[in-house]
């Protein structure tokens, strides 16, 4: 089984839900990012950027053990291991969904969660990074909206790139009280979020009370 390290956060559900996508059985253990786990040595030869998710798969390319870190490495080598439609062969389809993965990995996930730290979490008040935050999270969200006003998903079906993103769809959800400013994201996020895997995978992993 696969040994995946997480947290509930929007990075960690990506890992989660693609285990589910793909029906790969694991075994789930909590680095608990509030108590600093993260920085635990034995986590660190699993992740050396001391960040949740990681993954351990036993079974390696060549039948050893590897580890991977980095939630997009991890979607990226869970599709290529099971032959995941969700990652196609197909050169233009790849090209649009490691277009729409990297989107999110370099917009989506680092502006909303800049957002979410200076308008909910900062120990301050910074107005400039309030706005600054929240004026790129709301564009990014126009870029989204307008892409899928042509397309039923990020790259076109459905992919590791809205596995990537449904989660930061949660935190923009939360953060602007509703989708309704950005009705095809909101479609979009409805849709992807009645998926089996992607309900079953945002209760991943469950934290003692």
């Amino acid at each position: 089984m696969i040994d995946l390290y997480t947290f509930p956060t929007p990075n960690g559900w990506k890992a989660s839900i693609m285990l589910e996508e793909v029906g790969l059985p694991y075994n789930t253990h909590v680095i608990h990012i509030g108590k600093d786990e993260q920085f635990a040595p034995d986590f660190l030869k699993i992740s050396p950027n001391n960040k949740i998710p990681a993954i351990v798969d036993p079974n390696g390319p060549d039948g050893k053990s590897i580890s991977v870190f980095e939630s997009g490495a991890i979607l990226m080598y869970l599709a290529r291991k099971t032959k995941s439609p969700l990652l196609p062969e197909d050169p233009r389809k790849f090209v649009a969904v490691t277009e729409w993965l990297m989107f999110q990995m370099g917009s989506i996930g680092p502006m909303f969660g800049q957002m979410g730290h200076f308008v909910r979490f900062a120990k301050e008040d910074v107005p400039y990074g309030k706005k600054r935050y929240t004026d790129e999270s709301r564009r990014i969200l126009g870029v989204m909206d307008k892409r899928l006003a042509e397309s039923d998903y990020l790259a076109g079906d459905y992919s590791i790139a809205d596995v990537a993103s449904y989660g930061w769809g949660r935190s923009a959800e939360m953060m602007f009280d509703g989708l309704d400013d950005w009705s095809n994201v909101k479609r979009w996020f409805e849709v992807v979020g009645a998926r089996p895997a992607v309900q079953k995978g945002i209760t991943v992993p469950v934290l003692e009370s």
